[in-house]
C-alpha cells in the first residue's frame, strides 16, 4: 500500500510541475507508459465446502509500451512487463507432509484466524487502447482491454489457528497463468478488470476427490502514469 501511495503522490507533483512549465508540443507523444493498481481478488469455482473469507487482495505495477497506430494517437497497442502479488483467503487448509502437500476444508469448530495462498507474479499485459487525448490535454476518457499474462515464480501457503502455525512453500500453484483485463475511466482513476482463464492450481490438484478449479476475478482501480 505504501508503494501505491508513493506513486499517487509522485504523479500529482509530476502533474503540478508540468503545468507550471512551459514546453514545445510533443507530436509524437505516448500515453500510459507506467501503471499502478490495486485489487479485491474474488474467486470462482470454488470446492464444495470453500468460502472465500478475511481480505483477498492484489497489487500491480509495471510499465507499457504505447504504440499508436492512428493519426491522432487516440488509439494504440500496448505491450508491457510489470509484477504482481496476490493473495487469496479461504476456509481451505493447505498441509505439507513428507513432500506431499494435501488440502481439506476447516470446519466451524476450529479457531481460524487466517488460511492463504500468497502468489508472486511477473506479467506481461498486451492491450488494445482507445482514450480521447490530445496534444495540450492531459485528462481524458479511455478504454483499454486486452490479455494478460502471468508467470508465478514464488508461491506460499499460510495456515494460522490459536494452536497451529504452517507456512511453506507451494509447488502445486500453476506457473503459466492468463486471463482478460479491461479497464475504463477519466483521468487518474479507472476502474480495472481482470477475468482468469487459467485455475490457481494446476490440473491434477484435488481436495476431497474434487479437482480444484478456483479461477480469481480481480476487480479493483488502475492508476495509469505518463
Amino acid at each position: 500500500m505504501r508503494f501505491v501511495f508513493s506513486i499517487l503522490l509522485l504523479y500529482c507533483a509530476s502533474q503540478v510541475s508540468a503545468q507550471g512549465i512551459s514546453k514545445p508540443l510533443d507530436t509524437n507523444y505516448l500515453e500510459d507508459q507506467f501503471y499502478v493498481g490495486i485489487t479485491y481478488n474474488f474467486v470462482r469455482n470454488k470446492p464444495n465446502d470453500i468460502t472465500q473469507r478475511n481480505l483477498s487482495y492484489g497489487l500491480q505495477g509495471g510499465l507499457v509500451r504505447d504504440f499508436p497506430i492512428n493519426r491522432s494517437r487516440t488509439r494504440a497497442f500496448g505491450l508491457g512487463l510489470g509484477y504482481a502479488v496476490n493473495s487469496y483467503y479461504s476456509n481451505m487448509k493447505a498441509e505439507e507432509i513428507n513432500g506431499v502437500i494435501t488440502y481439506s476444508p476447516v470446519g466451524s469448530n476450529v479457531d481460524l484466524k487466517r488460511s492463504k495462498i500468497e502468489n508472486h507474479l511477473i506479467e506481461l499485459p498486451i492491450e488494445y487502447r482507445w482514450r480521447n487525448s490530445t496534444l495540450e490535454e492531459y485528462k481524458f476518457w479511455r478504454i483499454y482491454t486486452g490479455v494478460k499474462l502471468g508467470y508465478v515464480f514464488a508461491s506460499r501457503s499460510k495456515f494460522v489457528t490459536e494452536s497451529e502455525k504452517i507456512s511453506f512453500s507451494n509447488g502445486d500453484v500453476r506457473q503459466f497463468q492468463y486471463g482478460l483485463t479491461f479497464s475504463f475511466g477519466w483521468n487518474t482513476f479507472n476502474a480495472h478488470v481482470y477475468y482468469a482463464l487459467s485455475s490457481i492450481f494446476k490440473d491434477d490438484i484435488t481436495i476431497d476427490g474434487e479437482p480444484i478449479e478456483m479461477k480469481p476475478l480481480r476487480v479493483g482501480f488502475i492508476f495509469y502514469i505518463l
